[in-house]
This record gives C-alpha cells, structure tokens and sequence, in this order.
C-alpha cells in the first residue's frame, strides 16, 4: 500500500511529504485507519533533540483519528467504518495495564518510542524501499493511513469532527486526565496551572468543568486572554510574589497545581502556592536538577509526575467528547488545522506560540 506521509530525515532538517509503503495489510490485533487529521505534539517536535536516541528517517505523529478501513483477524472489536481516536500503545498484560494504569505500562518506552512491537514489525519503507523506523507511538499517524495495534483506537461517534479529535488522544487527555483522574479536583476545589499551552488549557477546561476555581499562569497575554476565556483567573508568571498572589486568589493556597513548562523556578513557585497538604503534578520532562527551594516542599505537600493524565483512554476520551459536546469542553477553540503538506509550517507556528495546538489535515483539508 502506497500513500502520503511527513518524513523526518535528519534531526535539523525539514519535514518532507513523501510516498510510503506499508507491505501488508493489517495482523491479527491490528486495524488500518483512513487519517483524518492529526494533532502535532510537542513530544513528536522534542525528537529534534534527542542527540540521536531516536532513529531517523521516521514517520511521527502521535495524536490520530480517522476512520478504519481495514481490520485484522476476529478480535479488534472494531469494524470497518467505525470513527476512532488513536491514543498511546501498551502491553495490556503487565502489573500496571492489568491494574488500569497503561501509561506506567512496564514496555511503554519499547511500544512507542521507535522500540515498536516485535510481534507485528512497522513494514514501513520509503519510496525506494528503505527501512524508516518503527511506528511512533505505535501510529506514525503524520500521514494519509496509519497501521496501529487495535488496543490503541478509541471508537467515537461519528457525528463529532473526527479530523478535530485527534489530541484527545494525549495532549488534552494529559491536561484533563491529571485533573479529573491524577488529582480527583471536584467543586470548590482550587488549582493553579502553571503554562497556558495545550496540556495547560486542557487542565483548565477540565478543572471549569469540574467546579473548581483555576488560576493559570503563563508568560503570554493571548494565552492568558484564552485561559480567562475559558475559566480561569489569568496571572502573568513574572508577577510579583506570585506564589502570594495565587494564595490570595485561591483562598489561602492551590489545593492542587499543575506544571506543564519544567521551569525550576515555577515549580518552586507553585509549591509554594500549594496550601498545607497540596498536590504538584509535573508533566514536562525535566532536563536538568531540580533543585527546591527551602521550605518548598513542607506542611504536607507532596509533588509527582503525571504521565499521559494518568487515563484509561478507553474511559476518558469518551468523557472528554460528552463534555465537549454539552459545551462544557470546548477544545476546538484551541486548534488550527494546516493541510499535511504546510507541516513545516504548523511546526513554526508551534514554536512561535502562533497557534496552541496544530492539527495536520491530510488531502488539502486544513484551514
């Protein structure tokens, strides 16, 4: 099979729309999805700067959806036809998958960071029939089709924008899940959310639609202006006292807060604005020491990393389009969609902070 995709081919170059080749159809567990539209994360953006971990050329792209076009074997639970959002690949069978946990998933890094699944090869190769590496995030959804193991596809309603969805399948199921599943954040509840990108608004959207009283912090006016929009209690980040401030906006402290920059200095800032027994969930990978500062990490609070809205996508992403459908999510404010051909573009406006989440359109469908 024959189609188009965006290649990576060296780690400073640009992407290029080019022919692929998948040999085979799908395997047993497999399903062969028709692309719609796929959102452009900041993890498939960090590949860039992996120092050569992530083999190149690849086809990246982790947040799909679309329609199946074709299934392999009996056991899918999918049908040709049904609508789906691709979401992260896991065993199924270890401690942490069998106990709804599949983003702590024992293979995680193995099944979506190029290590692939030994039981069903990528059989991905250019034109010319060179190898690119295995499917990312078991998709490689930056094209037209996208064979991906069944456990990973979320079937949706097909009256919802299949080509908008896409993101649900990480960068607003990470902001939302550590809301509603890492946190548990209820009415009355506060929540300070330190950066106003996807991962952040989501939270925001979340913790609106849960009761709670948000403030979010970012550095950027327009992205303060669209989390006032959708809830929260914007805060410049170069505030003055701004762990003082978010106390006095939250009734004596955040209950919970949310770090989605892996700023050293905001991190010790939102400990600091934790009320006694507070929670600080980190969701960027940080890259260097952190250190805390005295007295940041006292009076109960207690800080974690969150990964992937520590979700079943199976249950939230079905939860996030019936919030959104009653108006209680509105995600599609916070897309831009580019044809599959502009990625280049969509990747500058990402950088820029132009747009808060491209969604790459293939066949010429975007804007």
């Amino acid at each position: 099979m024959r189609f188009g995709a965006a290649v990576l081919r060296a780690y400073e170059s640009r992407f290029a729309v080019e022919e692929v080749i998948l040999d085979a159809g799908p395997a047993d567990g497999e399903i062969l999805v028709r692309i719609a539209g796929c959102g452009m994360c900041r993890t498939d953006l960090a590949v860039r700067r992996s120092a050569g971990r992530s083999p190149l050329p690849a086809v990246l792209g982790h947040e799909g959806a679309g329609v199946v076009v074709e299934t392999g074997g009996p056991d899918t639970g999918l049908s040709v036809g049904d609508h789906v959002v691709l979401s992260f690949d896991s065993c199924g069978r270890c401690r942490n998958c069998v106990g709804a946990a599949p983003a702590y998933c024992d293979s995680f890094a193995s099944l979506n960071l190029f290590g692939g699944r030994k039981e069903n090869a990528a059989r991905f190769t250019d034109a010319a029939g060179s190898e690119l590496a295995p499917r990312w995030f078991g998709q490689s959804s930056f094209a037209e089709y996208a064979m991906v193991p069944a456990r990973n596809a979320v079937r949706v309603d097909p009256s919802l924008p299949v080509e908008l969805l896409g993101p649900l399948g990480c960068g607003f199921l990470t902001g939302a899940g550590a809301v509603f599943n890492s946190f548990g954040v209820g009415p009355g509840d506060s929540l300070a959310v330190f950066g106003a990108g996807a991962v952040g608004l989501a939270a925001v959207m979340a913790a609106t639609a849960a009761g709670a009283v948000t403030v979010a912090v970012d550095r950027h006016p327009e992205r303060l202006a669209l989390a006032e929009r959708l809830g929260a209690i914007p805060l410049h980040a170069a505030s003055a006292d701004l762990p003082d401030r978010i106390q006095q906006l939250t009734d004596d402290g955040a209950q919970y807060a949310l770090d989605t920059t892996g700023s050293v200095q905001l991190i010790n800032n939102a400990l600091r604005a934790l009320r006694p027994t507070g929670h600080l969930g980190l969701v960027a990978r940080l890259h260097t020491a952190l250190p805390l500062e005295p007295g940041a990490l006292d009076r109960g609070r207690k800080i974690s990393h969150i990964c992937e809205g520590d979700a079943v996508p199976g249950l939230l992403i079905p939860r996030l389009t019936g919030l959104w459908q009653a108006g209680r999510f509105p995600f599609d404010q916070l897309i831009r969609t580019y044809p599959l051909d502009d990625i280049n573009e969509a990747e500058r406006d990402c950088d820029a902070g132009r747009v808060v989440k491209p969604v790459l359109v293939p066949e010429g469908r975007g804007r």
